[in-house]
């Protein structure tokens, strides 16, 4: 007797030809995309003369800047690329494409490139510093270019962000908390404080794009929050449940009560504690001091992280109107004075106050 095999319908050849065809489109994908999208990192590559193909392929796959030596070298070759020797500059945000495309152009190395470090929940001050360390300007040049209204006038015409409440006499430096915190590169160290400030800017700009229509005019109202939120909180979720206690508090008409409004408000460290009679210091940040019921700081205590901006447009709504913090980080909620005195005692007898 003769079985007769049946033969494969069509439809089922194409639809497994075409699942084969996407698998294989993803997997090339995949291997041609970069190793770290978010990468800013520098990574400088040295292609001596006479290097193979396949030994810049071992270098750049060491380096973890491409996934698959095999498909680079496929793509020179396909596309018969000349690689030039020369010391290069990459970055793992780059995928295999412009790569080969510097490898083929030359070199892009500026011995003069400088390198600035901007980090998250410190003040002007401390950019000022990182600039003045790092570039040809002082420190005292740097603050006046902070301070310079006539500058700041001209940048609020151009940042859609920016509005005439960093004007105001009171707020200590009006680029305070619109500066977006990350490294920078320039390409020496002439660079001028303004190029600084509005590359900084240009990013925080990207930043707050998403949250546009949330935003609305509330744009300094959030980044204040943000700022606060930045220092009082070590994550998005603690940083959000933190955000819904103060709102709490100002809804009922509470003083804000955080003490990292004080530290900036005398433009102290926060590295000790403070008295008794500087907590209760009058000013236009401290909002543990008497005639702040209700009320916010007039600005941006420092400049905050990308969470902490989520956490003020995007609170966790709950009930309490305390918090306090351990030297561990850890984070205790309460809803009255009374629990919140406990708590505090009961930190303190474990030893485990910040201070």
């Amino acid at each position: 007797m003769v079985v007769k095999l049946k033969r494969p319908k069509p439809l089922l050849i194409i639809i497994i030809f075409l699942i084969t065809l996407f698998l294989i489109i993803g997997v090339f994908g995949y291997l041609c995309s970069s190793t770290n999208y978010k990468s800013k990192d520098k990574i400088e590559i040295e292609i001596t003369s006479g290097t193979s193909t396949s030994e810049i392929a071992n270098i750049l796959k060491d380096k973890k800047l491409i996934k698959s030596e095999l498909l680079f070298k496929a793509y020179v070759k396909i596309y018969n690329v000349k690689l030039k020797a020369a010391t290069y500059i990459f970055s793992k945000s780059m995928n295999l494409k412009e790569i080969v495309n510097e490898l083929e152009k030359g070199s892009n190395y500026n011995p003069n490139l400088i390198k600035l470090t901007f980090k998250e929940g410190e003040r002007v001050t401390d950019y000022a510093k990182v600039i003045s360390v790092k570039t040809n300007n002082s420190y005292e040049s740097v603050i006046a270019t902070f301070k310079d209204y006539n500058y700041i006038n001209s940048l609020i015409s151009k940042y859609w962000f920016l509005s005439s409440a960093i004007l105001d006499p009171n707020i200590y430096y009006p680029l305070e908390g619109y500066l977006a915190p990350d490294t920078y590169y320039f390409d020496n160290k002439d660079v001028s404080v303004t190029e600084i400030i509005e590359t900084m800017l240009n990013e925080m700009n990207k930043k707050l794009e998403k949250y546009k229509s949330s935003l609305g005019d509330k744009v300094h109202e959030r980044l204040t929050m943000a700022s606060i939120v930045e220092l009082e909180g070590t994550n998005i979720t603690n940083r959000k449940m933190i955000v819904g206690v103060f709102n709490n508090r100002i809804n009922k008409g509470m003083n804000l009560g955080s003490d990292v409004t004080t530290y900036y408000g005398l433009q102290a460290a926060m590295t000790s504690d403070l008295t008794t009679e500087e907590f209760a210091s009058i000013n236009s940040y401290n909002t543990r001091a008497v005639g702040m019921v209700g009320k916010m700081p007039i600005g941006p205590i420092c400049n905050p992280s990308d969470s902490s901006i989520e956490a003020s447009i995007s609170p966790t709504l709950n009930d309490y109107l305390f918090f306090v913090a351990d030297k561990h980080g850890n984070i205790f909620y309460t809803k009255t004075n009374q629990e919140h005195d406990q708590k505090v005692a009961e930190i303190k007898a474990k030893g485990d106050w910040i201070w």
